[in-house]
């Protein structure tokens, strides 16, 4: 199991689950007393089609698939308030989805068992976020919105692509430096904000916005390539936790987790090619 990556795959729960420890995953067991099947009867239960992991309650792929479109359409009836409802919100609207979003994405993190309409409330209160903040960039960059879901829907293809194909996977090696550049970025984006909250920085995008010495190259293109990359990463251990979930036979209630985790990656992955466009367009 790919450890240590998107937290959301990180419940105790899920992680015992997907490595095919849950004993719920495999169905119940006779219980004592239980009376024993005629000879007819166990006949013509032999002669019956195999069970597939869907009657027997196992989350599979399709599962996951139709939960995360579910997950990431809500997002998009989200972003769909501030950007045609509400465009005089959007600000407002913004800041109510990224602070609720925060903290549901925290109680979904990190609750023992997935809960469909706290993760559905979610994926509601970042669609507010990511719509009010695609559309006050696209009032500056016009055209921006469109490039940053060609570009969200590039990476995810070619990071599903490669991950089928087999040519990448999440080593432990790789997890490694995963979790390093992970602690640096978080690290580098904390002390971005608070230079920007303190008015050390007045560039709107703080320490990004600044040149490289010696170029004019803005630290936020290279900073943001190496964002997508993680993101990218985390794509890749995303599949690899949901590929081992599904092997082992994880219960089916685990395709919400799996469909949640999927969903903040995404989303991350947006943001992050959202904010490097409107780096690069700021410079033109």
């Amino acid at each position: 199991m790919a450890l240590g990556g998107n937290p959301v795959f990180n419940g105790k729960n899920f992680r015992s689950a997907a490595r095919g420890n849950n004993a719920a995953a495999y169905g119940s067991t006779m219980q004592a007393g239980q009376t024993v099947a005629s000879q007819q009867q166990l006949e013509h239960m032999y002669n019956q089609p195999s069970a597939g992991p869907a009657q027997m309650g196992r989350m599979t792929f399709d599962d996951v698939i139709v939960k995360t479109v579910l997950c990431i359409g809500v997002v998009l009836l989200g972003a769909s308030v501030p950007a045609f409802f509400l465009p005089g919100l959007a600000v407002p609207l913004m800041i109510l989805g990224m602070v609720g979003g925060l903290v549901l994405g925290l109680v979904n993190a990190f609750k023992r068992e997935p809960v469909p309409a706290l993760i559905l409330a979610y994926a509601a209160l970042q669609g507010l976020f990511i719509g009010g903040l695609t559309m006050f960039l696209e009032a500056q960059f016009p055209g921006i919105a469109l490039q940053a879901v060609l570009g969200t829907l590039t990476v995810f293809g070619v990071t599903l692509a490669l991950f089928k194909s087999g040519k990448v996977r999440a080593t432990p090696k790789a997890m490694k430096f995963f979790m390093i550049a992970m602690i640096s970025y978080l690290a580098f984006s904390l002390i971005n904000l608070g230079l920007m909250l303190f008015g050390v920085s007045d560039d709107p995008w703080g320490i990004r916005g600044a040149d490289i010495p010696g170029t004019n190259i803005p630290f936020g293109v290279v900073i943001g390539i190496f964002a997508i990359g993680l993101a990218a990463f985390s794509l890749i251990i995303d599949f690899t936790s949901i590929s081992e979930g599904v092997r082992n036979g994880a219960p089916q209630k685990y395709s919400w987790t799996a469909a949640f985790g999927l969903t903040v990656t995404l989303i991350w992955l947006y943001v992050e090619i959202l904010r490097l466009l409107a780096i690069l367009r700021g410079d033109e």
